[in-house]
């Protein structure tokens, strides 16, 4: 006998004009009205007589609330179309072919447009309450492969990891997950050569920005190379830098004396530390500390066959004990959670298009996405570190339901919801936010 509570009992029909999706895009859309970015876009950005030129703060916003809703792909800004979804992101949505001449119209030079709007949005969060102030500030550097399917991508080739795409380097604060700076490049680019104007430029965007206390870039071996190292003399940053272990290195790692390691707590039993100093790049350079840590293999691997230790060693110029140094710089590793979310929290695992002024586009675009879920989480839940998964999750995805009476709109979501709470508080928090001009 079938259940009078059968699902084939339930009648589907999709009438209803004033259902909102995605309803907690509100909490977002709120910041980014407070922080005035459509205006800034549009102020920033020219496209000049290309034919996505019109409305690009609009159109900037739409990709940028996708990114945020989960969009992978320029198609999925549909889905804010739905019913009265618009109504909560304080702008019109555009289709999703405007939207592809949109992004199809930028150059790199209309990319650096962006990436400058990006700065100033940066400058005014940070003044709004999300920003270091004078505590100290600690850049992660490193760079990402973003792969991509098919021939027709310019810039999207096959680099050292063997994967076709684009090689963007990032640069992340610590503690944060802020993306202060990125830059597109094709899949075979090296990051140390391009590293010093790239951080030269991040240096100066986070001092523009607001941050007056110390700062200390730490970076991986695809960064050592003398053009990072002077820019962060230039910039007075402090640096740990992993070393590629060439020959001579290994040498002055095997004239270590034995009772130079100290053991160190570590994920592994058998890992010790311990410090010299080296001369990187050139005879006419000067001596830096060169912090080496050494692990045993696991045993019954591969590796356990050749090598008793396997090392690993930063160069740097910071002072401070050895165990602290080396376990700081340990937490490089930490950049990769923020990349997890660039790629899986918004639209970073997919290039949509052929050209590479387009992805330079898409990147900077779902970046700022990005940012602006730290900032909602930071400013409005008091929560440093939220994932995108999380926050979608419990504030973004409501469905909701607009009314209006008397001349004001009001925004019905779910009863016993689980975070309404926090909810109604970062909403509260976010609309208290006062531009600083």
């Amino acid at each position: 006998m079938r259940s009078l509570h059968s699902l084939d009992r339930l009648d589907v029909i999709f009438d209803d004009e004033h259902l909102v999706a995605d309803a907690g895009l509100v909490l977002p859309a709120t910041l980014a009205q407070h922080l005035e970015l459509r205006e800034l876009i549009d102020d920033s950005v020219d496209l000049g007589d290309a034919p996505g030129r019109a409305n690009v703060g609009r159109k900037a916003m739409t990709l940028i609330h996708s990114a945020l809703a989960g969009g992978d792909c320029i198609d999925d800004a549909d889905a804010l179309r739905a019913g009265d979804t618009e109504a909560v992101l304080g702008h019109g949505v555009l289709a999703p072919s405007t939207l592809g001449t949109f992004v199809r119209s930028f150059t790199w030079g209309h990319c650096r447009q962006l990436d400058r709007a990006s700065g100033d949005l940066l400058a005014r969060a940070w003044a709004a309450g999300a920003g270091p102030g004078g505590e100290p500030v600690t850049i992660d550097v490193d760079s990402t492969i973003c792969e991509t399917y098919g021939l027709a991508k310019q810039g999207g080739v096959f680099g050292h990891t063997k994967v076709r795409g684009y090689h963007p380097l990032l640069a992340v604060v610590a503690g944060t997950g802020d993306v202060v700076h990125t830059r597109l490049r094709g899949g075979n680019a090296n990051s140390g050569r391009g590293g010093g104007g790239f951080l030269t430029e991040t240096f100066n965007r986070i001092r523009a920005a607001g941050a007056t206390g110390p700062v200390t870039l730490r970076a991986d071996s695809g960064f050592y190379a003398r053009r990072v190292v002077d820019a962060c003399r230039r910039a007075d940053v402090r640096f740990s830098i992993t070393v590629k272990l060439s020959p001579p290195l290994r040498q002055v790692i095997a004239d270590i004396a034995d009772d130079a390691w100290r053991a160190i707590p570590y994920f592994l039993d058998g890992a010790d530390v311990a410090e010299t100093t080296y001369r990187p790049f050139a005879k006419t350079q000067p001596e830096l500390r060169l912090i080496v840590r050494r692990v045993r293999p696991t045993p019954g691997t591969q590796l356990a066959l050749f090598v008793e230790f396997s090392y690993h060693a930063f160069i740097t110029d910071r002072t401070g004990p050895t165990l602290t140094l080396e376990a700081d710089h340990r937490r490089h590793a930490d950049i990769e959670n923020t990349i997890r979310d660039l790629k899986y929290g918004v639209g970073l695992n997919h290039l949509p298009s052929g050209r590479f002024g387009a992805n330079a586009a898409w990147l900077g675009l779902n970046v700022i996405a990005h940012n602006l879920s730290r900032w909602v989480g930071r400013i409005g839940l008091d929560e440093a570190l939220i994932t995108h998964k999380t926050l979608r999750r419990r504030y973004l995805q409501l469905p909701g339901r607009l009314t209006s009476s008397g001349r004001r709109q009001t925004l019905h979501l779910p009863q016993r919801w689980p975070w309404h709470e926090p909810f109604l508080n970062a909403l509260a928090n976010l609309r208290a936010v006062v531009l600083v001009t």
